[in-house]
């Protein structure tokens, strides 16, 4: 096979793979806030659920919650299987959310409670001293972990192969029954240049919020 058949197939499965990562990315951001909410909750019920919660997502591989999420509702509940493409979505949204969660706990966890204090004492709700006072300083302090775990998801797409979707790197191994290696080599430039250009654009979030002292 030449070239451009070869680069011409590795383009399919890279959207696949910019499917997988942005309806991840755009899912698993928000719902992180609503766990981190659920596991900071005072109500310790629901803080110990979603906690247990997060400690099970966080502590088995991804590769094994994708397999879970596929197989066990049809071998266990005789359900139908889900499309390949919507359990790997789930899979990675609810892996993402839980380890989102965690950068959001620490990055509010770090201010002090004393700005907490002060937005009350000048008649702010709860709700106005997190989103006028607290949100942004979060966000400064968690750019930098969250940039790389949101550059590890580019990497963790190539797990969708499991249950045979059809990613970048599926196609690239596939290349291997015809005697061809280098097609393997040659997706992982489609990686390095995805992952070039996400460096960038957090590199310039981090220095627009750089002026923000925390």
């Amino acid at each position: 096979m030449d070239f451009v058949t070869v680069t011409l197939k590795l383009l399919e499965g890279f959207l696949t793979t910019c499917e997988i990562f942005f309806l991840t990315l755009v899912s698993a951001l928000p719902l992180g806030l609503l766990v981190v909410f659920g596991s900071m909750s005072k109500f310790k019920p629901l803080k110990i659920i979603v906690r247990g919660i997060v400690w099970i997502i966080r502590g088995t591989p991804l590769m094994l919650q994708v397999i879970i999420i596929y197989y066990v509702p049809g071998l266990v509940f005789n359900l139908p299987l889900l499309p390949r493409l919507i359990a790997v979505f789930f899979a990675f949204t609810i892996n993402y959310a839980c380890y989102f969660s965690e950068i959001y706990r620490s990055g509010i966890e770090s201010i002090s409670k004393g700005q907490y204090e002060a937005g009350q004492v000048l008649g702010m709700t709860k709700g106005q001293v997190f989103f006028r006072v607290i949100f942004m300083q979060v966000i400064k302090i968690i750019v930098p972990p969250m940039s790389n775990e949101i550059i590890t998801l580019v990497k963790d797409t190539s797990l969708a192969r499991v249950i045979l979707v059809a990613e970048i790197l599926k196609y690239a191994e596939e290349f291997t029954a015809y005697g061809l290696i280098w097609p393997l080599f040659y997706s992982g430039v489609f990686y390095l240049l995805f992952v070039g250009v996400l460096t960038l654009i957090f590199g310039k979030i981090e220095k627009k919020l750089s002026y923000y002292k925390v």
